[in-house]
């Protein structure tokens, strides 16, 4: 963890009109939110200096145990590393415990900066944000994600490098990239969080504002 100097403390909240960016990548047994697992969930807060350099912050990782009922497909199980997810050595969490885990860092980190709430930041970040908000609902948890707005490194990818493959577009940002650990979501959120920053501080900043422009409204 990168520790935030108390100038740097409140900086990014006004990068990204009052939401903290948060990276997220979550593995699951599945496509369908409703019915399938989720099997790891990892998540990175970012920060920024005052000079608007956005780097990651900090990260919370844990394994999943399916919810009762849940549907466990086995490719893609196997597609992500994942032979039996009740094995005792994976440690895993029941899923209220589980979100808990990774929302309580957030929510200090909202509490800290000022920011209004988290924006889920991932690659296909719908996906991600879908199965969170699924399970929150499973559970009556209140979420620190918008509810529907995300910032999603497939489009800046596309935009930037041409790329919307994360191996390929982390390969144009200069950021190596190791195939036996993808689908990790641990790895996939570092190397999600390394892309992101990389994209944001090729803007400038701060950004340039025309005389005759709205102020701008509080964030919904």
């Amino acid at each position: 963890m990168i520790s935030i100097t108390p100038t740097e403390t409140n900086c990014i909240r006004q990068r990204f009109r009052g939401f903290l960016p948060v990276v997220v990548d979550v593995e699951t047994a599945g496509f369908d939110a409703q019915k399938n697992a989720l099997i790891e969930i990892a998540a990175m807060t970012l920060a920024m200096t005052p000079e608007g350099q956005v780097y990651p912050d900090f990260a919370v990782q844990t394994n999943v145990l399916p919810f009762e009922g849940a549907q466990l497909d086995k490719s893609a199980l196997k597609f992500i590393g994942v032979e039996d997810p009740f094995h005792p050595f994976r440690y895993a969490l029941p899923e209220k415990e589980a979100l808990k885990k990774c929302f309580h860092p957030i929510f200090e980190q909202l509490k800290r900066t000022g920011c209004t709430r988290a924006i889920l930041v991932g690659h296909n970040a719908f996906f991600d944000l879908n199965f969170l908000k699924a399970a929150a609902a499973r559970h009556r948890l209140k979420m620190p994600f918008h509810q529907f707005s995300t910032l999603d490194t497939v489009s800046l990818s596309a935009l930037f490098y041409g790329q919307t493959v994360l191996a390929k577009a982390a390969a144009m940002a200069g950021i190596q990239w190791d195939d036996t650990q993808a689908h990790s979501a641990a790895y996939d959120t570092n190397q999600t969080a390394e892309l992101f920053c990389t994209l944001v501080n090729q803007a400038p900043w701060p950004l340039p504002v025309p005389p005759d422009a709205p102020s701008s409204s509080p964030a919904k």
